[in-house]
């Protein structure tokens, strides 16, 4: 992989964006969302407990989602693949036959708070990054299934309020909004983070996988419906 490295420590999948150096910002193209599935697939695949944990390498970015200056060298065709990779990628997310858990470092935006917004739990840097979805201000409607994965925030007001402004959230205010769910001190993220990962790699994984997924038959239909 070279924008993400993916290791399995105390049990857990921990997949670390490391493309976030010289303007990457860890920015989705269609060679990061296929390493993204082989990612999923390595988890998949494994057998036993376990839990996947998303991070960064990097000190104030976590992702920004599409990079879109790439998108718009792609020919109409390309661009439609990407689309329907980047849906698929993230209904798998959401449907993973493992708990997932965002450590979020830094800057979350767009595509980027999407991914986060896939994950199980999410656990933010205190002091530093912001959680946005700024779709209605660089005119890209979401499709779908970013709709429905958006929708799976607990706080209907603030998730309203994020894709019809385009607000951008600290920290403290996605944890005041339920759109994170702990904040800690950078020094103390990772390994809070990957406590709970531990924690929840401890549970039956079918058992967690059915309960979960038992609320997303939607998301189930639609990614039925992106594999035919």
């Amino acid at each position: 992989m070279s924008t993400m490295n993916l290791t399995v420590r105390d049990g857990i999948h921990v997949l670390t964006l490391t493309n976030a150096d010289n303007g990457g910002d860890n920015m989705l193209t269609t060679a990061v969302l296929l390493e993204y599935q082989a990612a999923f697939d390595a988890v998949e695949r494994y057998e036993g407990n376990t839990a996947l944990l998303i991070t960064s390498d990097h000190e104030k970015t976590f992702t920004t989602g599409i990079n879109l200056a790439w998108l718009r060298d792609q020919s109409e065709a390309d661009q439609q693949a990407f689309g329907h990779l980047f849906d698929t990628t993230l209904c798998r997310l959401a449907l993973l036959t493992a708990p997932s858990v965002a450590c979020i470092n830094g800057n979350a935006y767009a595509g980027g708070a999407i991914i986060a917004a896939a994950t199980d739990f999410r656990v933010m840097r205190a002091d530093r990054g912001r959680f946005c979805l700024p779709e209605v201000n660089i005119k890209i409607p979401f499709t779908p299934v970013s709709a429905a994965i958006v929708d799976l925030l607990p706080n209907k007001q603030a998730v309203k309020h994020m894709m019809l402004t385009g607000a951008a959230f600290t920290g403290t205010e996605c944890l005041e909004r339920d759109i994170v769910d702990s904040l800690a001190p950078v020094e103390q993220l990772h390994s809070t983070a990957e406590a709970l990962a531990k924690n929840l790699a401890a549970k039956d994984r079918a058992t967690y996988v059915a309960i979960r997924n038992a609320t997303r038959d939607k998301l189930a239909g639609l990614l039925q419906g992106l594999n035919h």
